[in-house]
């Protein structure tokens, strides 16, 4: 996807969980946190400040929370404490990227070794 698409999806999920928030019979719900498709299932982690994370995979692909939470300790370890990101801005910062391509290869490996 290119940022412009990456955009409309992330708009797109921000109304969509906004509103399950209000419409759930559940008391405290946080929202859609998981959305299956034919084709894709779509994973959702929502971090105490608001920023969501996802990952895209194929339908049924297990252990995606754990990845989201890894994406996010990357995030908060590289992006974060960077002096030159900007909230709310595209993220830009080769260490995230570097470490973020080893962590999915490895979630990538694990899950093909089972």
């Amino acid at each position: 996807m290119d940022t412009n698409d990456s955009l409309r999806v992330a708009s797109l999920w921000h109304s969509m969980h906004a509103i399950s928030q209000q419409l759930s019979p559940t008391v405290g719900c946080s929202g859609i946190e998981l959305l299956e498709a034919d084709t894709f299932d779509l994973h959702c982690f929502q971090s105490l400040t608001g920023t969501k994370f996802f990952v895209v995979c194929e339908p049924g692909t297990s252990h995606m929370e754990g990845l989201l939470k890894v994406i996010y300790e990357l995030y908060t370890d590289y992006v974060l404490k960077n002096p030159f990101y900007e909230m709310e801005m595209p993220i830009r910062c080769e260490l995230f990227d570097i470490n973020l391509t080893q962590a999915i290869q490895k979630d990538r490996v694990a899950l093909l070794g089972r």
